[in-house]
C-alpha cells in the first residue's frame, strides 16, 4: 500500500496486523482519484473508518488542505503514517466510534467538501453513516461522498439531502458510489 502522486508520491503505508482492516487496493484508489481529479484541490476532507489513512492521506499529497481521520482502532497507525509522509501537519485524528464522530461534527456544524466511507462490508456502517452525513449536513453544497461497499450491498437508505449521482464497480467484490447534494454527475 503507498501514496500514488503528490507531494508524498510513494510513500509506502504501514498497514495493520490481521484482517480486521481491508484497505482500499491501489487501482480502486487509483481510479477514484481520476475521477475526483481537481475536486481533491484545497478540499476539506473527512475519511470514515480510516484504517491506514490511506484515502485521506492520498488527498493531502494531491493538494487538499486539511482531512479528518476517525476510526476507532487505529489512530495511532494513521499518525505513524502521516508523520512518514510527512502530511502530519493537515492532519486531524480521532480515535472514535464513526457514527458517534458524525453525530458530534454534525453539534458542531462542520462540512466537508469530500468524504470517504469505507466501513468493514456487510455490517450496514456505510447505510448508517451515509443517513447520518444526510441528517447531519456534513457535505459541503458543491461536496461529494464516495462510500465503498460489497457488490452485493444494493439497497440505499432513504435519502432527503443527498443524492447518488455515479456508481463503479471493480471486480465482483467492490462498489463505489458517489454521493452529491446537486443531481449531476461527479466529473472531474
Amino acid at each position: 500500500m503507498r501514496i500514488i502522486t503528490g507531494t508524498a508520491r510513494g510513500c509506502r503505508l504501514k498497514t495493520p496486523k490481521g484482517e480486521t482492516t481491508r484497505p482500499t487496493a491501489d487501482r480502486i484508489k487509483e481510479s477514484l482519484f481520476n475521477i475526483l481529479g481537481r475536486r481533491v484541490e484545497e478540499a476539506h476532507v473527512l475519511d470514515l473508518f480510516a484504517g491506514t489513512g490511506a484515502l485521506g492521506l492520498e488527498a493531502l499529497s494531491r493538494g487538499a488542505s486539511s482531512a479528518l481521520f476517525v476510526d476507532e482502532r487505529t489512530a495511532s497507525l494513521i499518525e505513524e503514517n502521516a508523520v512518514k509522509a510527512r502530511l502530519f501537519d493537515r492532519a486531524e485524528i480521532v480515535r472514535g466510534d464513526a457514527l458517534r464522530v458524525l453525530r458530534r461534527l454534525g453539534t458542531l456544524e462542520r462540512s466537508f467538501d469530500l468524504i470517504f466511507c469505507d466501513p468493514p462490508y456487510r455490517r450496514g456502517l456505510w447505510e448508517k453513516a451515509l443517513s447520518s452525513v444526510d441528517r447531519e449536513g456534513l457535505l459541503s453544497p458543491d461536496g461529494c461522498m464516495i462510500v465503498e461497499h460489497g457488490t452485493e450491498e444494493e439497497e440505499l437508505p432513504t435519502l432527503e439531502n443527498l443524492h447518488c449521482v455515479r456508481e463503479e464497480t471493480y471486480g465482483r467484490t467492490t462498489r463505489l458510489r458517489f454521493f452529491s447534494r446537486n443531481v449531476q454527475e461527479v466529473k472531474p
